[in-house]
């Protein structure tokens, strides 16, 4: 398996799906500590929805506009920051894939660096603002990086997890400037951004469908 064809969308975010179902208690409990609490809330509302979002908004073999379609009914669902930010990421990667009607390493790797840039632009942050931003900008260097060196779709995605988690970990170090947490970020020492940790887990649930 080399590719994500556009029938097989709804598959490749379930994983997604289930692991913000899995980790919701934990997120939410590392969110209570910095910001409002919801956070795991907000992944499972909006990740669990996003299967069923792609089916009924589909464009045949139109892996783009299936994708931003699916990320505006998302924004509207969970409506909060993080929601807004993961719904963005999806659209402005969407741009990127175009009329294609699947998705190779290439084309995934350049999807993750279109989501990485839409959290950007939409949250106005920027790496190392400890944000899940440095989660995703690392998970996207890294997997066009494996692409670029002619890596198949199973080692982009390996590629794209290592990253994330990466980044994830490198927050334990980086003061909050953004919302709640800058109010409490004399707690932020030593622990990894909620934000950038719901970032790492995105990716380890799309690995899921190339473990299965």
């Amino acid at each position: 398996m080399d590719s994500i064809r556009y029938h097989e969308l709804p598959a490749f975010f379930q994983g997604a799906a289930e692991i913000f179902a899995e980790k919701k208690e934990e997120l939410c409990e590392m969110d209570a500590k910095m910001g409002d609490g919801d956070l795991g809330l907000t992944m499972e509302k909006g990740f669990g929805a996003l299967p069923r979002l792609i089916r009924e908004n589909g464009e045949d073999g139109n892996i783009g506009k299936t994708l931003m379609k699916a990320g505006m009914k998302m924004s509207g669902l969970v409506p909060s920051t993080m929601g807004t930010l993961m719904a963005s990421g999806i659209m402005e990667g969407a741009k990127v894939l175009g009329g294609k009607a699947e998705m190779g390493p290439k084309e995934f790797s350049e999807f993750l660096d279109g989501f990485a840039r839409g959290i950007e632009r939409r949250g106005k942050c920027r790496p190392g603002d400890r944000t899940l931003l440095d989660a995703m900008d690392a998970a996207a260097k890294k997997a066009l990086e494996a692409s670029k060196d002619g890596a198949d779709m199973v080692t982009v995605i390996h590629a794209a997890v290592e990253g994330a988690r990466a980044g994830a970990a490198a927050t334990k170090d980086m003061l909050p400037k953004f919302g709640k947490a800058a109010v409490f970020s004399a707690r932020a020492k030593g622990i990894p951004d909620q934000g950038a940790v719901a970032g790492q887990y995105l990716l380890e649930g799309m690995e899921r469908y190339f473990l299965s």
